[in-house]
């Protein structure tokens, strides 16, 4: 099987087995990352895509504050199926997609804030990273925001069973730079469901043009 099939049957394993509130990225706290979209300035009407979303709990949160124009997308049609019964289908456009060979997202108009909390860490071949920010680059609009959270240099370097590439700011900086001023970013510590700590590096960049 090619390593998209395989990808889509892993994160589908992990979704259907497991309880979202166990998972080893969910989230209680989405302080470090409503921090950056209120620092953005953007209005509650702003198309925001949430790549690698699994079922986030940051879709609620956003609709909770008033936000009308949201995309999920992951490579897991199952995550996004949670996500959609407990939301409600209506209130969030879901794209199934591989953001490392996209079809569907290639065709999707440009956005105002791209979110990516823990997904490019995943793609630790540079092929993939490199078809990851083409596609960001292509998909955020003139003066538009990208938040990018992933594991810190100190972070782990696996999770779920799959190796991962860790980010400092300086290297996303470098990835982005052509097109995208650096904003803000600090360091943040996840604490899983677990108890156990996970470093990460949060940023913010803002699109130059």
């Amino acid at each position: 099987m090619n390593k998209e099939i395989d990808l889509n049957k892993h994160w589908n394993n992990v979704y259907s087995n497991n309880l979202e509130e166990k998972l080893g990225w969910y989230e209680t706290d989405l302080a470090p990352t409503l921090k950056l979209i209120s620092k953005s300035g953007l209005n509650t009407s702003a198309k925001i895509l949430n790549v690698g979303a699994g079922s986030t709990t940051l879709i609620d949160e956003l609709l909770k504050k008033g936000y009308s124009n949201l995309i999920a997308t992951d490579l897991s049609e199952i995550a996004l199926k949670n996500l959609e019964n407990r939301i409600g289908n209506e209130k969030v456009e879901c794209i199934v997609d591989d953001l490392t060979n996209p079809t569907k997202l290639k065709k999707l108009a440009p956005v105002d804030l791209w979110v990516d909390r823990a997904v490019l860490h995943f793609f630790t071949k540079n092929q993939d990273q490199d078809t990851y920010f083409n596609l960001l680059s292509s998909k955020v609009k003139s003066n538009g925001f990208v938040l990018i959270a992933e594991f810190n240099l100190n972070g782990a370097t696996v999770c779920s069973g799959l190796p991962v590439h860790r980010y400092s700011k300086e290297m996303l900086n470098e990835k982005l730079k052509n097109n995208f001023d650096l904003i803000e970013s600090f360091d943040y510590t996840y604490i899983m469901p677990s108890g156990a700590e996970r470093p990460y590096i949060y940023t913010l960049f803002k699109k130059k043009y």
